[in-house]
């Protein structure tokens, strides 16, 4: 993590916290206890009113605040909803990112809206999520961010074991399950995978270069224009 980056949550978790110590926002951060007080020392210096009380722990002066973000309560509503959606249904390291999102957008709320950040009307279960689908995501996402290859164990729908070699280029939620388009280089084309069916997947160092019709978006144009032929 960037310093700059650290040193914004550490105001955020101050802004969200009446008082929170340096040993809660080092795990937090995941940095040790002395660079936690460095950073205090330097926010200090930087004129922001840090409040340190022995034995407590800091605080913020209350009236330090930034511009209001100008949702409205629909806006609001839709923003949570999906930041909930990833909490529930992604890893947890996205899920982790999410909650932060939620924790930025909370301080810096005008009052009359914080009150929604607390409902409870719209829900997103977990329950159909599987943990085993998770814990393959970030690796996933990894691979396709830097456009390295995977060495796939892959079970297909007859039950059979297939072995490829893939070039990942999105994931997809579908409401019950994960899949990952690819290009296959077995097939020399596009292929969908199931996470829940993904045996053993090795990210390889090798990087994958891909022409015009070997993306992402011409793989969704083909859909959207299947889809149309087939709606004539």
């Amino acid at each position: 993590m960037r310093r700059a980056d650290r040193l914004f949550q550490i105001v955020q978790l101050l802004r969200t916290h009446k008082s929170i110590t340096a040993q809660q926002m080092a795990q937090r951060l995941a940095v040790s206890e002395r660079t936690i007080y460095r950073d205090m020392q330097d926010l200090s210096l930087s004129s922001v009113p840090i409040i340190s009380a022995t034995g407590v722990g800091y605080s913020i002066d209350p009236s330090y605040s930034l511009p209001p973000i100008t949702f409205n309560e629909d806006e609001l509503e839709a923003l949570l909803l999906g930041a909930r959606m990833v909490q529930s249904w992604s890893d947890r390291k996205m899920a982790a990112e999410a909650a932060r999102v939620i924790e930025k957008i909370e301080c810096i709320l005008p009052d009359n809206l914080k009150q929604s950040l607390q409902s409870q009307e719209i829900l997103v279960p977990a329950f159909h999520v599987f943990s085993d689908v998770a814990e393959l995501l970030p690796g996933l996402r990894q691979a396709i961010k830097k456009q390295h290859k995977i060495q796939l164990q892959y079970k297909r729908a007859d039950g059979q074991a297939s072995n490829r070699t893939i070039w990942p280029l999105g994931l997809f939620f579908w409401g019950k399950v994960w899949t990952l388009v690819a290009w296959c280089e077995k097939r020399n084309a596009y292929r969908q995978f199931r996470i829940d069916r993904i045996e053993q997947y090795e990210v390889d160092d090798n990087v994958f270069e891909t022409n015009e019709q070997q993306t992402l978006n011409y793989y969704l144009l083909q859909v959207c224009n299947d889809d149309s032929k087939d709606a004539m």
